[in-house]
């Protein structure tokens, strides 16, 4: 049978992966959803993520693309049903659809979405889930960075070190803070992340939250461009890639009720 394209659409929980791309150490979601594949459909299967996601980061919405010429022997539906039944209940098939054949899973997206939680307090009911900061966090001054952060395009100063990045332009169109239930939750979307950058925008804008910087401060801080000045990565098991969006074409199998992570039940 001829190989034809496939988007999966999956979610994970990171603590129990050493983020999304195969790594010489470590299990990673890439990894064990590839021998998943690969055994069942009985050819070897290599998947293309949307981006990557580190160490203990959690994604309640993830795409990647894969080529097969075995899919239709089962169907989409029955293989969602297979990986399901296969998988660790960790990671979680939403679904498999047909795309065309130079369909991108990583260069098609068209934006992706974080959001971060955090809590001053212990959450138990959400182990592992939201961060804990003791010291305060003025949401309105937190705010008005986010704002600022439309301003700029160039991130570098929020960039892992040595990333190997071949560009640090990013287009942030939303960025968030919001109070629920007690739980402070950061959102922010843009065409594209750096390696660590969402986590490295948090823990700057815990400084001005607590008073430790200024948003004029915060603006020398971007237009640094150097890590050093920026505050220091949060933890990860508080950050979720919460959404990614496509040209409306690509999206006809995608499960939008998914979109998002509904930690309030």
């Amino acid at each position: 049978m001829e190989s034809k394209r496939y988007f999966i659409q999956l979610s994970y929980m990171g603590a129990s992966f050493h983020g999304w791309q195969i790594q010489p150490n470590g299990v990673t979601v890439q990894e064990v959803l590839e021998k998943a594949l690969s055994l069942i459909l009985r050819e070897e299967i290599r998947l293309t993520g949307a981006g990557r996601t580190d160490t203990g980061v959690h994604a309640s919405f993830f795409v990647a693309h894969f080529d097969s010429s075995a899919v239709e022997l089962y169907g989409t539906a029955q293989l969602v049903f297979k990986l399901n039944r296969f998988l660790k209940q960790d990671l979680l098939i939403h679904s498999v659809y047909q795309v065309p054949d130079q369909a991108h899973a990583r260069f098609d997206a068209i934006s992706r979405t974080y959001q971060y939680f955090v809590s001053r307090n212990k959450q138990p009911y959400f182990n592992g889930l939201v961060a804990l900061h003791s010291g305060p966090l003025d949401l309105e001054r937190m705010n008005l960075a986010a704002d600022i952060l439309k301003e700029y395009d160039d991130f570098k100063c929020f960039s892992r070190s040595h990333s190997g990045a071949k560009t640090t332009i990013c287009h942030i169109d939303y960025a968030r803070w919001e109070e629920k239930m007690g739980i402070n939750v950061f959102t922010i979307r843009a065409d594209r992340f750096l390696r660590n950058m969402v986590r490295a925008v948090v823990g700057t804008l815990f400084e001005i939250g607590g008073g430790k910087l200024s948003l004029d401060e915060f603006k020398e801080v971007i237009e640094s461009r150097d890590r050093s000045e920026a505050g220091n990565s949060v933890p990860a098991h508080g950050l979720f890639l919460t959404d990614i969006r496509y040209p409306k074409e690509l999206e006809s199998g995608l499960i939008r009720r998914e979109v998002g992570f509904n930690l309030f039940g």
